[in-house]
């Protein structure tokens, strides 16, 4: 489905967030929208690959990684998984690696920036909670629209 995040402000101004975050589009798809799941984590990618490894169901993954830059929480194989499971995009506050191959791929994926150190993999973090960041607010079930201009957050569906 075809929209813009500035065209939803047009429309739905009162209804929706705007991240005030400079994310950076990494992944083959540009814009992308759905469910919001939520995991925060710092540096561990364990509860990433185990949670997209379930069905997505169009669901987009934001990941609170506390903006950390020095390892990075999503690589190519994580993003393919994530495809390959249905799911329409991840957001990663945080860092993101294997840039040019995740270019190639039909999934959505904003992040901040790179780094090729990959993460640990203790298994901490927290799934299925509200996130904070961006001076917005991510709650699971509520709904996530991404695109060149930005990201936007809304309680309901505003393209139903």
């Amino acid at each position: 489905m075809n929209f813009s995040t500035a065209d939803l402000f047009d429309d739905f101004e009162d209804q929706l967030q705007s991240c005030e975050l400079s994310f950076q589009n990494f992944g083959g798809i540009k814009s992308f929208f759905g469910q919001i799941a939520t995991i925060r984590c710092h540096e561990d990618n364990s509860l990433i690959r185990q949670t997209l490894s379930e069905s997505g169901q169009g669901r987009v993954l934001v990941i609170d990684g506390a903006g950390s830059l020095r390892r990075a929480l999503v690589g190519d194989l994580i993003a393919e998984l994530a495809r390959s499971n249905g799911w329409s995009g991840i957001v990663v506050h945080g860092a993101i690696r294997d840039c040019v191959a995740i270019g190639s791929l039909q999934i959505g994926l904003k992040a901040l920036g790179t780094n090729p150190r990959k993460s640990t993999k203790t298994g901490s973090g927290f799934q299925n909670i509200p996130l904070q960041f961006g001076n917005i607010c991510l709650t699971p079930n509520h709904w996530i629209y991404c695109d060149s201009d930005g990201i936007a957050v809304s309680p309901t569906n505003l393209l139903a």
